[in-house]
């Protein structure tokens, strides 16, 4: 709570989140003691931050690292077990017991003796990685051994027909591949973002009043053109050491035990919400005055020092408009991990030390500029409006935590749907702000974007009689968090003769429907276990989260499927355990944590969070499992899938198995 204080008292540093989507990384090499004795070395590489467990580890604890070695076609003898570092032995905050671990990096050493004429060994390592709040799946990873050579393989080398281990974090399991995508789309909306804060009246003006400051005070043109190249270069240093700081300070994974923390959302809407009323003309959000006089004065000494202290104080004397666009872009970058806040950064400042640089490069294109007026500050207000409308989606994930039912899906819309009306009234002239000028015309670019805001507003409407609005799918509550699932004035009931539940007219104890796709869902393990062996259905487990975006986006992209959306109806029993779900459990059903001894379980989500924990090792969502009737896994869980083939291919194996 003290780090939410904090971040809000200074605007910018708003936390960063890291999804260490591969924290471990293995290499395999071999040492050579004799003409048929070998060392087997397995040497693993660990991100900052995360630990690698022991191969002895106490009961209920994490998954242990193992090794195991193919020397069925007896070519190779192992000799004594695999030897471990010293490690540490401390008190594992995660699993609140002493536990043996590794950091930095470490060596498993195994000694085998060769018996034939191969010269390759390969064995497999499956291991499990945690920091301070969360851990990944178990993980196994092939490594290769070739006698007597050198280090011969990183993961990149697993043949390619044994399938990728995928880490899975909380909220969304993602490969490096799909982690890059995420990095280049946090980098091109910053980027946007950038051009958005360059639009302003804070900003804008200052281009041509800087530009002209480098010419004329350069002896040279070359001069002009490094000193503004320089300053450019200053203005995106400053933006990187921001968002590289507040990763620093918060730490990687600091938002993973607040993503789904009613508090935490709350106060990104109240936050946001003052953002929006800034930017609408309600006031200015301001740094002091002395902090830009100091910065001034130092850009005065000249040099580039001077210069970096001038692209400072542009960064200061701009926080008002520049400030809540930068805050907003931390706090939706955070939310990726990793090193979104930095790369967030890195466009968002390029964004606007670009201009400067080019201009002063080409100070013939100044005369192209548009003159400063009344167009900026209708930027700064449509930015007012979207930052208000952002706002009501951290108040709708508290809502939806908590369960208060507030916020349904059809307010969440109502007020889209009147902020983005109110918007478009403004683009048309309608409507007039505190520091608007007086509007004679509307020009054609502000008409095109009235009418772009207008057609987005027009698309929601049809939501609240129960469109999917697939467009924004990951914003508002899903369709059955709402006052009507199957749209106002309708419902459905069960039909006679539904495969989905045989031949019965009347939902079973403890189901529901899950609208809107009507598929019978129970919310209760046990309850669901008991009926799928009274039906004879494999069970299949849904463990997601109110506030899982990833989760809504398999539910309203992937589910309705027709090959997907009828095994889900007709041949699984499907359980649905929320992992965030805050209302209290019944006295009766409070019971003592496995695994944080002395504590209590006291919330539902804190019941089906601990059992994932447990059985699965695993704490993300969505995470899917298909079981048997004696609770074992038909196939290996997975994690988000959001390509429908391979989804359906993973039902349909696990599936066969049960039959």
């Amino acid at each position: 709570m003290k780090k939410i204080i904090f971040a809000i008292a200074f605007f910018t540093m708003l936390m960063a989140h890291a999804q260490m989507f591969n924290p471990v990384k293995w290499s395999a090499s071999v040492e050579k003691i004799s003409e048929t004795e070998y060392v087997l070395i397995a040497s693993a590489t660990i991100e900052s931050g995360w630990h690698l467990y022991s191969q002895d580890v106490p009961k209920d604890g994490p998954i242990p690292t193992t090794f195991s070695y193919d020397i069925q076609n007896e070519a190779f003898q192992l000799l004594d077990k695999t030897i471990e570092e010293a490690g540490h032995t401390v008190y594992d905050s995660v699993f609140e017991m002493q536990i043996k671990y590794f950091e930095n990096s470490t060596v498993f050493k195994q000694k085998i003796k060769k018996l034939g004429e191969e010269t390759q060994l390969n064995g497999l390592v499956e291991f499990m990685a945690c920091n301070d709040v969360s851990c990944t799946a178990p993980t196994e990873e092939i490594l290769v051994f070739n006698l007597p050579g050198q280090n011969v393989l990183e993961k990149s080398a697993v043949p390619s027909d044994q399938p990728e281990a995928k880490i899975v974090t909380p909220e969304v399991a993602t490969t490096p591949k799909e982690t890059t995508k995420g990095l280049w789309s946090i980098f091109f909306i910053a980027f946007l973002s950038g051009f958005a804060a360059l639009l302003t009246p804070c900003v804008f003006p200052m281009i041509p009043m800087t530009v002209s400051f480098f010419t004329k005070q350069s002896k040279t043109k070359i001069a002009g053109i490094k000193n503004a190249i320089v300053y450019g270069l200053s203005i995106i240093g400053i933006y990187v050491l921001l968002g590289t700081a507040v990763t620093g300070i918060f730490g990687a994974d600091a938002l993973n035990a607040l993503a789904t923390n009613v508090w935490f959302n709350i106060s990104f809407f109240l936050l946001l919400v003052i953002f929006a009323v800034s930017f609408l003309g309600a006031f200015e959000i301001m740094l002091p005055n002395s902090w830009a006089n100091k910065v001034d004065s130092k850009a005065d000494k000249g040099g580039l020092l001077g210069i970096f202290f001038m692209a400072l104080a542009l960064a200061i004397v701009s926080f008002s408009c520049t400030g809540p666009i930068v805050g907003t872009l931390l706090v939706e970058a955070a939310s990726k991990g990793g090193l979104a806040p930095i790369i967030g950064m890195l466009g968002f400042s390029l964004a606007i030390a670009l201009p400067f640089a080019l201009f002063a490069a080409f100070p013939g294109w100044l005369n192209s500029l548009p003159r400063s007026g009344g167009w900026l500050n209708t930027v700064k207000v449509v930015l007012g409006f979207l930052e208000l409308a952002l706002a009501f989606k951290f108040l709708s994930q508290a809502d939806l935590v908590l369960q208060t039912h507030l916020l349904e899906r059809e307010v969440f819309l109502a007020i889209w749907i009147a902020i983005f009306g109110t918007m478009a009234l403004y683009l048309f002239g309608k409507i007039q702000l505190p520091h608007d000028s007086p509007l004679t015309h509307i020009s054609v670019g502000r008409l095109s974007l009235g009418i772009l805001v207008l057609s987005f507003t027009l698309y929601m409407i049809p939501g609240l009689w129960g469109a999917p609005l697939n467009l924004i799918s990951a914003f508002p509550p899903p369709q059955n968090y709402s006052e009507s699932p199957y749209g106002v004035g309708y419902s459905k009931t069960i039909q006679e003769g539904s495969a989905a539940i045989g031949n019965h007219d009347n939902l079973p104890e403890g189901a529901h429907l899950l609208a809107p796709h009507d598929i019978v869902a129970f919310n209760d393990y046990n309850k669901g276990l008991a009926y799928a062996r009274q039906i004879g259905k494999p069970v299949m487990i849904d463990f997601t989260g109110w506030a899982c975006v990833n989760c809504r986006k398999m539910e309203q992209n992937v589910w309705p499927n027709p090959n997907i959306l009828n095994i889900l109806k007709n041949e699984v029993v499907l359980i649905s355990l929320y992992v965030d779900d805050k209302r209290p459990l019944h006295d009766d059903e409070v019971v003592d944590s496995a695994l944080r001894p002395g504590k209590k379980l006291k919330y539902i989500g804190q019941k089906w969070s601990e059992l994932q924990t447990i059985k699965y090792k695993a704490n993300s969502q969505p995470f899917y499992v298909l079981m048997d009737h004696d609770e074992a896994n038909l196939i290996e869980p997975i994690a988000y899938t959001p390509d429908v083939e391979s989804y359906h291919n993973w039902l349909k194996e696990g599936i066969s198995k049960f039959k």
